[in-house]
């Protein structure tokens, strides 16, 4: 099997996020018949050649949020599924940072990644409205993570 440069690149983004996500908590959820996979983690942590095929600033103050929906399929790890991604995350302050997702297709794998700001220490808690693809009422994913620059 024969890879580009990009769908190489998107291979390992995705793994490197779905490998700090089990580093961490659990970072997929099902919703009906549906998983949700999900990650945030520091923009530096990418090389700088993924970080340039996707057009993603890499910064020690700056954050990935990474998402993928799959359709649940009898005997497989799901289909994956194109949807309508929306959100925002708070500080504990209050502060919304309204998210803005960009959908990645490469081959038949489809994610959704926004990036944002944050400080040193910040805790960041993250709403979002996935609504899959046909489906009329979006899941909801509510979860939260503190971000450091060091």
């Amino acid at each position: 099997m024969h890879y580009t440069l990009k769908q190489f690149s998107l291979y390992i983004l995705v793994s490197l996020s779905l490998f700090a996500g089990f580093a961490q908590a659990e970072s997929a959820k099902e919703f009906g018949d549906y998983v949700i996979h999900y990650n945030a983690f520091r923009s530096d942590t990418l090389s700088p050649e993924i970080a340039k095929n996707y057009d993603l600033t890499r910064r020690n103050n700056r954050l990935i949020l990474n998402i993928a929906v799959l359709r649940k399929v009898l005997n497989t790890t799901g289909t994956p599924t194109a949807a309508k991604v929306t959100g925002h995350a708070s500080n504990l302050t209050g502060q919304l940072k309204n998210l803005t997702f960009r959908e990645i297709k490469e081959g038949t794998a489809i994610y959704y990644l926004a990036e944002s700001k944050f400080t040193d220490g910040e805790f960041l808690k993250f709403e979002l409205k996935i609504t899959p693809e046909g489906e009329s009422q979006p899941a909801r994913l509510k979860f939260d993570k503190r971000f450091f620059t060091n």
